[in-house]
């Protein structure tokens, strides 16, 4: 199914904006396809979103400003994002030796299993590989890699 019939419209001014559409209709289907396996383990997808950065840096620590230069939705506040999860026991929150104004941020057994947990549940690449080949998906991902320039 196309655009057009998704939306049920056919009012673009040109094909640039029925890509900008196509682009935002496709963001929210994203987000909602991923919601409930979020929603399982009691996380959003900003908080996913700073467990899979911590993760890479594990055993290092990170702070919240790494985290904000990495995540995907830059909008994010992720001092509010990091507290949530020190919450839930998913990351620990340390004052680093060196500069006591900096804070390390680490993440912990618990969020490192629950990760594991997910990685086994469902993999974003179904996402895709349902339409796409390979090869579409990396095409795919090179045109929106040339869009924003």
């Amino acid at each position: 199914m196309g655009i057009e019939e998704d939306i049920r419209s056919t009012n673009f001014e040109d094909n640039y904006h029925k890509a900008v559409i196509n682009l935002s209709y496709t963001y929210g289907w994203i987000n909602n396809y991923m919601r409930p396996e979020f929603e399982k383990y009691k996380l959003t997808q900003q908080q996913f979103n700073i467990l899979r950065i911590l993760r890479g840096q594990y055993p290092k620590p990170a702070t919240v400003n790494l985290l904000k230069e990495r995540m995907i939705d830059k909008m994010s506040d992720a001092s509010r994002i990091v507290d949530r999860l020190v919450q839930k026991g998913l990351v620990s929150r340390c004052t680093n030796n060196r500069d006591r104004r900096a804070v390390d941020i680490r993440i912990s057994e618990q969020g490192l299993e629950t990760l594991t947990k997910m990685d086994v549940s469902f993999k974003t690449k179904d996402l895709v590989k349902q339409n796409l080949t390979e090869k579409e998906a990396l095409q795919l991902s090179d045109l929106l890699d040339k869009m924003r320039g």
